[in-house]
């Protein structure tokens, strides 16, 4: 009897693992020309938990930022990246100095666009382990995303890394694999279960072996690039739900033009970019049965 009632106590005192089902949605500023308020005010009345954006430079411009995300009760991501117009050693300061201004706004998380596709291995390697040094150092999650022109621009260069620094976590995008392997990815899921495992965090946009951004994913003739990306997205996050306590994270980016694709002569946009972020998180929320 005592036997029992100590395995029912512990069973009790034992953490739910799996039972974690919540998601956080951000909105992209990317292409936004609203005044920081009005974006919040739009983010906030269209379902976002918050909003995911550059950190401007102007002190005036970062405090009119940071009273609207009070007022409207948003969380916020921060976009961080290397300068590779500078030269390695200068660069490699200038993110380490950048990344540890962004850590005081203790975001919810960083996101890297991390080295150049022309950069060395070693030279890669140093920005990715001093991200990763400041990331637990200040307690922000810095995430490196996974994105052409930078270190982890295709899939099987990126696995070569994840080996040799195991203890790095992405930011899936893999919108960017989809144009530089020019397939959907498929038969490839033995190759991407490294980067499932990896990931913490997504930026829903859906690519196709054309391009990173199909014009309109609501459009029928994109059904199976969108259910594409839903399956490699359900498996991130379920991954995450049943291994960690944090939220998932997710960041609706599609782009306005010209990753939107837009009409010659008069550059107006083929669909409508905010549409196409809202339904991608209501299509991810349906996936996984969340109201």
């Amino acid at each position: 009897m005592r036997y029992h009632l100590c395995l029912l106590l512990t069973l009790v005192a034992q953490p739910h693992w799996g039972q974690n089902r919540e998601i956080l949605f951000f909105q992209t500023n990317w292409g936004n020309s609203q005044n920081w308020d009005a974006f919040c005010e739009h983010a906030k009345a269209s379902g976002f938990d918050g909003i995911d954006v550059w950190l401007p430079g102007d002190p005036a411009d970062q405090e009119a930022l940071r009273a609207a995300l009070n007022k409207h009760g948003l969380q916020l991501n921060l976009m961080h990246g290397t300068n590779n117009s500078l030269p390695f050693e200068e660069s490699l300061a200038q993110y380490k100095a950048r990344l540890y201004e962004l850590c005081a706004w203790k975001p919810v998380l960083i996101n890297s666009q991390t080295g150049s596709d022309f950069l060395s291995v070693d030279q890669n390697t140093a920005f990715i382990r001093a991200a990763n040094a400041i990331s637990a150092e200040t307690g922000v999650p810095v995430y490196h995303e996974t994105h052409r022109s930078r270190f982890s621009y295709s899939l099987p260069v990126t696995l070569e890394y994840l080996k040799a620094i195991p203890e790095m976590r992405l930011t899936a995008d893999i919108s960017h694999w989809m144009v530089v392997h020019e397939s959907l990815l498929e038969g490839r899921d033995g190759l991407l279960a490294p980067v499932i495992a990896q990931t913490n965090h997504i930026h829903a946009r859906v690519g196709h072996p054309e391009g990173p951004q199909v014009n309109d994913p609501r459009a029928p003739e994109w059904k199976r690039a969108v259910e594409r990306h839903l399956d490699l997205w359900e498996q991130i996050i379920r991954k995450c739900w049943a291994e960690t306590s944090r939220p998932m994270t997710v960041t609706a980016e599609f782009g306005p033009p010209y990753y939107m694709p837009a009409l010659p002569y008069t550059q107006v946009p083929v669909s409508d970019q905010w549409e196409a972020n809202v339904y991608m998180m209501k299509a991810i929320k349906q996936r996984l049965g969340i109201d």
